[in-house]
């Protein structure tokens, strides 16, 4: 069953460079047969507060640091060209939302990538970023 209606705030919203609808349809069916598929609300906050702690290109540059070896803040600060009090902020963020992990070997603290899952999605966003560069 198809609701159907003129949507009065469509010519509002009309952008020549987004195709939309000219008439304003629910699918009634769709919407109820994907509706348990649909993300809930906190896993969709949780997963924009990542998000978010991703969308800095400093933590960006570290994360990329630590994609094939663990180093220490003081590598880290090298690398990136940042202080090691501004690396060991920014590594605070990345732990709290469990991106990165570190081990202790002595008076040296190591940071790493926290699992795969942080891997594959840094390595899907650069191949995404390469396939649109092509």
């Amino acid at each position: 069953m198809n609701k159907r209606q003129q949507n009065p705030d469509l010519g509002k919203l009309q952008n020549p460079e987004i195709p939309q609808c000219d008439t304003y349809m629910v699918h009634l069916d769709n919407v109820r047969s994907y509706q348990s598929q649909i993300l809930p609300t906190n896993k969709a906050q949780q997963m924009a507060e990542v998000f978010g702690i991703l969308a800095d290109t400093n933590r960006l540059r570290l994360l990329s640091a630590l994609l094939n070896q663990e180093l220490c803040v003081c590598d880290l600060a090298a690398l990136t060209k940042m202080t090691e009090s501004a690396v060991s902020h920014q590594l605070r963020l990345l732990k709290a939302m469990r991106l990165v992990s570190y081990r202790r070997e002595g008076r040296n603290v190591y940071y790493s990538l926290a699992d795969s899952h942080i891997i594959n999605l840094y390595r899907s966003v650069i191949e995404h970023l390469e396939e649109e560069a092509n």
